[in-house]
């Protein structure tokens, strides 16, 4: 892509989620994903191949029906209340209809279907924008309404999307499709603690983006796709298999890695807000998840790859990629749990 082409489009990116981040007007804030929307099209499409053309398809009509439900939403809202207000949404109707449209925006369960098909259609460097920077502009606007949406459709979308995210990754073979159903677990997590903490939300996204930023830059530089593909990376990068059989480990939230801060820390939110029911069902869930990730660390660490090679064992290649994010998000996706009390601090 002609480099000038490209900086506009993410210079859009960078607009659309800041002028969401900076309002508190319904019509600006939907202008904001509008642009969000539109900058990301060009990226996904690309590479000019059938499956991007799908997933960028398939993206365009799914953000496209969330965008018309927020319009929709904010001008009954505004024809009930006189505003456009953000913080004024005293109509249940409008609030269950936004919260479901931003669901939808960010793949949440069961609005989810669109996340792993259109996942699995993109090259990994767009599917790691569409898995972290695109969910910004959606979770800021969540976050500013949670207060006028119902606590128990908060707390049912937050269970079942970990729920069918832990499911849903349990027979694939695509890593694409496998961190797509990461994403909608996570994004649960975040959801059921929102109206409680939101700064344990905040939390968890940003723990979620060290660690998904380190999976897709580690899948980029080994230009693995399938799980069978994991198993030659020792051969060539012993060092990178350990520390992303780490960062996996991490993403399914085992101590004393980073994943496992935002994790306890919700549990224990929800326990002491009277909900133990709901944290023991989100406890097991994790469980669903981590055993998906343990099969790509299996694959990883534990096996052969069936191919016989031809050549010699090819040794710690170089590589002309830039190691330099790999290795900043690697370190804090693996490191940051003995901060936990100074990065509660800095949130809260």
């Amino acid at each position: 892509m002609n480099p000038y082409v490209l900086m506009t489009l993410l210079s859009s990116l960078g607009l659309g989620t800041t002028l969401t981040f900076a309002s508190s007007h319904w019509l600006l804030a939907w202008m904001g994903l509008e642009i969000n929307t539109l900058a990301i099209i060009p990226l996904m499409a690309q590479h000019h191949h059938p499956r991007a053309v799908e997933a960028a398809t398939k993206y365009f009509l799914t953000q496209a029906t969330a965008a018309a439900m927020i319009l929709f939403a904010s001008m009954t809202n505004a024809w009930i209340t006189g505003g456009w207000d953000m913080s004024d949404m005293s109509n249940p109707i409008a609030s269950t209809m936004i919260i479901a449209a931003l669901a939808l925006k960010i793949g949440l369960a069961p609005m989810h279907f669109w996340m792993p098909e259109v996942l699995q259609g993109l090259d990994l460097l767009t599917g790691l924008i569409l898995s972290t920077w695109q969910k910004l502009a959606p979770l800021a606007l969540i976050i500013q309404t949670a207060q006028a949406i119902d606590p128990l459709l908060l707390t049912a979308l937050g269970l079942l999307s970990t729920l069918i995210g832990g499911w849903g990754g349990l027979n694939q073979t695509q890593l694409r499709k496998i961190l797509a159903y990461s994403s909608i677990a996570h994004m649960g997590w975040m959801i059921i603690v929102l109206q409680y903490a939101p700064h344990l939300t905040l939390l968890a996204l940003l723990t979620y983006i060290f660690m998904t930023s380190a999976a897709f830059l580690t899948l980029k530089i080994s230009s693995a796709t399938k799980v069978n593909t994991l198993a030659i990376i020792w051969s060539k990068n012993p060092v990178l298999t350990a520390t992303t059989a780490l960062v996996l480990l991490s993403l399914g939230g085992l101590p004393p890695l980073t994943g496992f801060m935002p994790k306890w820390l919700i549990l224990q939110e929800l326990t002491k807000q009277s909900l133990p029911l709901a944290a023991t069902v989100m406890a097991l869930a994790a469980l669903l998840s981590l055993y998906f990730y343990l099969r790509l660390c299996y694959a990883m660490t534990l096996t052969l790859s069936p191919n016989t090679l031809s050549s010699a064992t090819p040794w710690r290649l170089r590589t002309t990629q830039a190691s330099l994010p790999l290795a900043l998000t690697t370190t804090l996706a693996l490191g940051l749990l003995p901060v936990t009390p100074a990065i509660v601090m800095l949130v809260t």
